[in-house]
This record gives structure tokens, C-alpha cells and sequence, in this order.
């Protein structure tokens, strides 16, 4: 078997280092976390489904803290933290969700003490109006 001379060495080695590089650099590309923008994108419209349910009245804390976790989140993307950025978007989402659900239930609690207002009222009108016949 004959030995390779210096020349076609120096090409076999060239060829060979062409795809090492590039796995390289293709293993670089794909241990950095990309930003969680759907994450953020996600925990903003909570945030603003939040807002438009009336939170700030019945859910304050829970807005409050779906601000904090998203503004966390985005200030951890700044820093290339990505995986505590999505934890904290995600974190971001579920205290807005809960400002909706508990916003819902304060309304929905008003309306049951409206109804059971009302429906008092009525039998007291209609014990009134029986006594006098």
C-alpha cells in the first residue's frame, strides 16, 4: 500500500477540515438558546386580555405580578439568559390567566349578590301585596 507524499496529505487534511468546522460551528449555533419571543409574545396578550377584563379592579396583585414576571423575562432575554427568560414569560402568562379567572369570578360573584338582592326584594313585595288582599 503506498504512503501518501506530503502534498496529498496536506489535501486530505483540508478536506477533512472543511466538515469539522462546520459541525463545529453548526454545534455552536445549536447550543445557543434562541429568545422564547412566543413566550413573551404569549404572556403580552395575557397581559392585555387581563387589562381589558377589568383586572385592574378585581385582580390587581395577580396583574401586578404577570407585569413583573414579563418584565424579568425580558430583562434576562438582554442578558442571553433564554431559559430563564422563557421560565419567567411563562410564569408571566400564568399570573395573567389567573387575573382573568379571578377577575371572572369577582363579576360573576357581584351578579349572584345583584340576583339574590333582587329576588329578595321581590318576595318581600310579594308577601306585602298577599298580606293586603
Amino acid at each position: 500500500m503506498p504512503r501518501p507524499n506530503g502534498a496529498s496529505l496536506k489535501r486530505i487534511l483540508k478536506s477533512a477540515a472543511v466538515p469539522a468546522v462546520s459541525l463545529l460551528l453548526l454545534g455552536a449555533c445549536a447550543s445557543t438558546p434562541q429568545p422564547p419571543t412566543e413566550s413573551l409574545s404569549d404572556a403580552r396578550q395575557a397581559i392585555a386580555n387581563a387589562e381589558q377584563s377589568d383586572a385592574r379592579q378585581y385582580a390587581s396583585a395577580e396583574l401586578d405580578e404577570a407585569r413583573s414576571q414579563l418584565s424579568l423575562a425580558e430583562r434576562s432575554v438582554g442578558q442571553e439568559r433564554m431559559t430563564e427568560a422563557d421560565r419567567f414569560a411563562r410564569q408571566s402568562r400564568i399570573a395573567a390567566e389567573l387575573a382573568i379567572a379571578r377577575t371572572g369570578s369577582a363579576k360573576a360573584a357581584e351578579i349572584n349578590h345583584e340576583i339574590q338582592r333582587s329576588t329578595e326584594a321581590l318576595l318581600e313585595e310579594m308577601r306585602r301585596t298577599g298580606d293586603r288582599q
